[in-house]
């Protein structure tokens, strides 16, 4: 069954991103599932001949090497998971040659950290990077590079859907789709009998949020909530995205063609500009500023620049022009954007009047914390 909206979305699709999840990748002993690689290779061939571009975003790589060594558990501590991803990563990347040679495609292996984006030189040397490998013809495979990424250092996108995300904002491409073991966002328990699954989601609000049931365990490091987080960085950028079953074998045809399958989350916004989408959903906040409702309503329904007066809460060590993340009095982030202080002043003058800043810093070098121009809201208002 085809949908008018879906078809006018597919139809603007000109780019895809794709993100592919380890449990649609590999076999319950954790080996790679050559098969269903097999599958996705010749989705991905039908998705470029219908004259669209297309980036995968790639989870297995940790699953194909624990599959190598004969592991059943994957590794806890850092240096052996990030061995172990260093020997999975080329299995992965053979198993996509192989699957993809016999169309006449390449894959061409991309490996990023958080940190390669923190960077604006950097994030802009990435974009022209992939979108050269497209104006070549090559399907580029991006993973993150877990060989070096370390939580502490702030070089991890904590799981592929949030990177998926962040690589459709870098591209600017209108469409990501999220292939998992479930066939999308259900109302309730996917497990229990009467659930059903949700096919279009207008906007993400806690009653979205609150349907959130995943499970612990398994080989992959995402989940619906990670997914759901990929939606709120799509859609508050100006894309829309699709959660749909990986295992489904005509699962990209059906999707280019309209058909309704798996969950639409329609954008929010127009899209935005290539800076305020660095600024928003790339970098990874330095730190965190908890706001009051009225510089909350200010922000989010006004339009307005972040004042000192407004923060009740400085948390995080950063300095002048560091981005921040804002959140309101529910804890729920709202905003992020280019800080004119460093932490230490501002928690010296929150909740401070503009006036009183030059009493207690001996000087007002800025009447904003942060402004309205170097601001992105990432969540908009109920």
């Amino acid at each position: 069954m085809t949908d008018a909206l879906r078809q006018e979305i597919a139809a603007l699709a000109t780019t895809l991103v794709v993100k592919v999840g380890t449990q649609v990748l590999t076999r319950d002993d954790g080996q790679l599932n050559q098969a269903r690689i097999d599958q996705l290779a010749r989705q991905l061939h039908d998705v470029v001949a219908s004259g669209r571009k297309v980036v995968l975003v790639s989870s297995g790589a940790v699953g194909a090497g624990m599959g190598r060594l004969g592991m059943t558990q994957r590794p806890t501590d850092l240096p052996r998971l990030q061995a172990v991803a260093a020997i999975g990563q080329s299995i992965l990347v053979e198993a996509y040659e192989r699957a993809l040679s016999p169309y006449g495609h390449h894959a061409a292996q991309v490996l990023l950290t958080a940190e390669d984006l923190d960077h604006r030189s950097r994030y802009l040397n990435a974009r022209n990077t992939l979108l050269t490998l497209l104006e070549l013809g090559a399907i580029p495979i991006i993973n993150e590079n877990d060989t070096v990424s370390v939580e502490e250092l702030h070089t991890t996108f904590g799981d592929n859907d949030r990177l998926a995300a962040i690589v459709t904002n870098l591209i600017r491409a209108p469409l990501l789709v999220l292939l998992t073991d479930v066939e999308g966002l259900y109302d309730g328990d996917p497990h229990q009998t009467g659930s059903k699954i949700i096919h279009t989601v207008e906007r993400l609000d806690h009653s979205i949020y609150d349907l959130v049931r995943d499970k612990k365990g398994g080989r992959g490091k995402g989940g619906m909530a990670s997914k759901l987080e990929a939606a709120r960085l799509c859609t508050s950028a100006g894309e829309n995205l699709i959660i749909a079953s990986g295992r489904d074998i005509e699962v990209l045809p059906k999707i280019i063609a309209g058909e309704v399958v798996g969950t639409l989350f329609l954008t929010q916004c127009q899209s935005l500009a290539a800076r305020k989408r660095w600024i928003g959903f790339t970098v990874k906040p330095r730190g965190l500023l908890q706001l009051d409702a009225g510089a909350k309503e200010a922000i989010q329904r006004k339009g307005r620049s972040l004042l000192a007066a407004g923060i009740v809460e400085v948390n995080g060590l950063f300095a002048k022009g560091d981005i921040v993340a804002l959140r309101g009095p529910d804890g729920m982030e709202i905003a992020r954007g280019l800080t004119n202080y460093g932490h230490e002043d501002l928690a010296r003058i929150k909740g401070l009047r503009t006036s009183q800043i030059a009493d207690i810093l001996g000087e007002c070098p800025y009447e904003e914390v942060i402004h309205r121009d170097n601001m992105v809201v990432t969540s908009l208002a109920e």
